[in-house]
């Protein structure tokens, strides 16, 4: 099952599941109508597209529910605006996909203290106070992107190469996560070298083609891009393509996004 359909499964039933149980005991339970708030970071970013998709399509099975998504516009003053907005709508509960994880701890812990249950997925927040998190092992998943770049590079005591390592948003833990788990096995190579310091694409498309356009320039042999995400590994691989390198460089990307190739 892929990391969305797992978040958005687990999150509207885990929501589901809460909102049930405290309309329960209600005379009116039966004819209520919940009202989930779903803050999600971005509509851009193509994993968080098709996220809202799947989601919304599993919310359509069941009309007894009412879900609100926002568009933080990945900016946090934004998202957190959305959730103080949900919050003031009194919504049974809420979903919160944070840009950063410091940012949105203030306004999550608001609506925990208003007494709606929280729901933070994909990316966690500085508190323990909300309801459930969802999410996937960041750490794992890098340490299968690392694992995969040693063999690519010549295997294990043998790998050997220029990596070029394009973060996500330096704020969130699923980039430090990815990042760790990667080197636990790239740092094992000494033949491994890296070529930029924590350059971070923000998990966007062209900002990663940018990045990469200038570690061309700048070097003139490298041997693999590890992106913290799909679209931030092709915007890397269409910088070399305009560059006529690509075919001398391998790509890691995460997340399994469909056309990214």
């Amino acid at each position: 099952m892929k990391r969305r359909e797992l978040l958005k499964l687990a999150g509207l039933t885990a929501a589901l599941l809460t909102t049930t149980a405290m309309l329960a005991g209600g005379a009116d339970a039966q004819d209520k109508k919940w009202k989930i708030g779903f803050s999600q970071v971005t509509t851009i970013e193509p994993w968080r597209a098709q996220f809202n998709k799947d989601i919304l399509a599993e919310a359509a099975k069941h009309p007894e529910v009412e879900l609100i998504i926002t568009d933080g516009e990945d900016k946090t003053e934004k998202q957190v605006a959305d959730v103080e907005n949900l919050i003031r709508q009194e919504v049974d509960s809420l979903l919160v996909s944070p840009k950063e994880s410091a940012g949105l701890t203030g306004v999550v812990q608001q609506a925990i203290d208003a007494k709606i249950p929280v729901f933070v997925l994909d990316r966690n927040v500085e508190t323990k106070d909300y309801t459930q998190f969802v999410g996937g092992d960041n750490k794992l998943i890098g340490r299968a992107a690392g694992e995969y770049a040693v063999e690519l590079l010549g295997g294990k005591g043998k790998a050997a190469g220029n990596v070029v390592e394009i973060w996500g948003g330096m704020g969130t833990q699923p980039a430090h996560d990815r990042h760790d788990g990667f080197h636990e096995f790239t740092d094992k190579e000494p033949g491994i070298k890296y070529l930029l310091d924590q350059q971070s694409g923000d998990w966007k498309q062209d900002q990663a083609y940018n990045i990469m356009a200038t570690a061309l320039r700048n070097n003139e042999k490298i041997d693999l891009v590890y992106g913290h995400n799909d679209p931030m590994a092709y915007g890397a691989y269409l910088a070399a393509k305009d560059a006529g390198r690509e075919k001398d460089i391998k790509f890691i990307g995460i997340d399994g996004l469909p056309n990214e190739g």
